[in-house]
């Protein structure tokens, strides 16, 4: 049973997507309050955090960025009358998984919902069927504590950073397309995006790498997208 957290001040839409969340055999928590709803995602643990950015009190691009900045990995979906673009790259800039602008069809959300748990599960699956913790010269990647070090001092990653330096520690020499990393790190919703991985790349790359223009670890494959380099022996 995966736990959710619903931050919803719409009662009509609150209610019906308790109805389907339930019916995925989902466990609930729910608050109309962005204020309540932050003390409640910082406190406790849920599968997935579906949040309205137009709330009360904290609106939810305020509680995605607290999540985050307190090393929080948990799924976020957010819910938006707003439909501008640039609202869309700020939700995902700021940390969040998927974002659905209203009105959305109850068949949409609860495949944006499928979704993120297939995709979760996989990346999970994905990442501890190799070792937990890899050594490439002075970099350190600890799977399983979502730990980052270079030269022995802890490296500070978004979840996406993180996920995406796994990724493609995982399997070094393999080359993955931005519309690849999009589709296993954010979901297929994204297509069309493509800069947010090349912004996460540049932000990856300024914290771990010695030089930015000659990068040591996260190699471009010119015309594809990215690879981790196969030249590094992983200990």
């Amino acid at each position: 049973m995966k736990r959710v957290l619903l931050i919803e001040d719409d009662l009509h839409i609150k209610e019906l997507l308790e109805i389907h969340l339930n019916d995925l055999d989902c466990k609930l928590t729910v608050r109309m309050n962005g204020t309540e709803g932050l003390k409640i995602a910082l406190t406790e643990n849920f599968d997935l955090m579906v949040l309205d950015v137009m709330l009360p009190g904290v609106d939810g691009l305020e509680i995605c960025r607290r999540v985050r900045a307190e090393k929080i990995t948990t799924p976020i979906l957010m819910l938006t009358a707003r439909s501008e673009e640039i609202d869309k790259i700020l939700g995902l800039e700021t940390g969040a998984d998927d974002y659905l602008t209203k009105p959305f069809s109850v068949r949409e959300f609860i495949a944006r919902v499928k979704a993120i748990f297939r995709r979760v599960d996989l990346m999970s699956a994905s990442i501890s069927s190799k070792q937990e913790v890899m050594y490439f010269g002075n970099l350190t990647i600890d799977k399983e504590m979502r730990k980052v070090s270079v030269h022995e001092k802890r490296i500070e990653l978004t979840p996406k950073e993180f996920d995406l330096l796994a990724l493609l520690a995982t399997s070094p020499g393999r080359s993955y397309s931005r519309e690849q990393l999009l589709s296993i790190i954010w979901g297929y919703e994204f297509s069309g995006y493509e800069h947010t991985v090349n912004s996460h790349i540049n932000r990856l790359r300024a914290k771990i790498e010695p030089d930015m223009n000659h990068p040591t670890f996260i190699m471009t494959t010119w015309g594809v997208g990215y690879r981790f380099n196969d030249e590094l022996n992983a200990l």
